[in-house]
């Protein structure tokens, strides 16, 4: 059955005839980067190229809770007026540890990659995420990223943006990962691709938000004690069932690599 964006199954309306290809992933596995994927927030981590590896306190003070992205522009702009270099950002993103048990976690899906179609949604920066990723040598498990946009101007400083607009009054300004993963599912449900369950691995608030849309099928993995993790606590004390996804909290990524081999084996 094909799923819409409102993460309800649709039955599948048009077959192919008399054509043979190959056979689709039935899964799709849906990665948070911060303190998912790495062991840090990306974005505190960069300070480690800066003059002293600090942030001077009148950058530090700018920051607004739900703006982020705006304040990291800033710190960007410093840090390029201190004479900070691609090589030197580069650095630190490839140096940045990756979390408990995510390279078991990915040894399992380069194995398996037929299985699961995996994609990454992450409101760090597309250029620390793809230096951290190529160095891990995981990169090309990812059939798309989603993040915001940076690039190296004319001066040498590396510039962002926000990744989109959006009405959720639950997420950042510049990001609602709820419409990003909702708007995958009905573009991949446009181009025939069924999946017979989501699975989620995030720790963050905005991890929560898409969360909340997936379905009694699918799997929500929040990094046990990390804020992903308390809000679904909460909503199943305040609205018991109306977080409808099976929760399971993970320490350790080869916990979500055990669950997941679990799953094929039941197939």
């Amino acid at each position: 059955m094909k799923r819409c964006c409102e993460g309800v199954r649709l039955p599948c309306l048009f077959k192919g005839v008399g054509m043979a290809s190959p056979r689709p992933p039935r899964y799709l596995l849906v990665f948070d980067f911060d303190e998912t994927i790495v062991n840090e927030n990306s974005d505190d981590s960069i300070a480690r190229a800066a003059p002293g590896q600090a942030l001077p306190e009148h950058i530090t003070q700018t920051l607004h809770n739900g703006f982020y992205n705006e304040y990291m522009q800033r710190v960007l702009a410093y840090m390029g007026d201190q004479g900070v270099k691609i090589g030197d950002f580069k650095t630190v993103y490839e140096n940045i540890p990756l979390s408990p048990g995510m390279p078991d976690l990915f040894q399992f899906l380069s194995k398996n990659h037929e299985q699961f179609e995996i994609i990454l949604i992450s409101d760090a920066n597309m250029f620390g995420i793809e230096c951290k990723l190529r160095a891990a040598g995981f990169y090309s498990l990812f059939r798309k990223i989603f993040s915001n946009p940076s690039s190296f101007d004319k001066r040498g400083y590396l510039t962002l943006g926000p990744y989109h607009s959006h009405k959720c009054l639950d997420c950042p300004a510049n990001m609602c990962k709820r419409k990003i993963l909702t708007e995958y599912l009905a573009e991949r449900a446009q181009e025939e691709v069924e999946f017979e369950r989501v699975f989620y691995v995030g720790d963050g608030a905005n991890d929560f938000c898409p969360s909340v849309t997936l379905t009694s099928a699918d799997v929500a993995f929040p990094r046990k004690g990390y804020p992903m993790h308390r809000m679904t606590q909460e909503m199943e004390k305040k609205q018991p069932g109306a977080f409808q996804a099976t929760v399971v909290p993970w320490e350790s990524a080869a916990e979500v690599a055990r669950y997941l081999q679990e799953v094929l084996k039941k197939k």
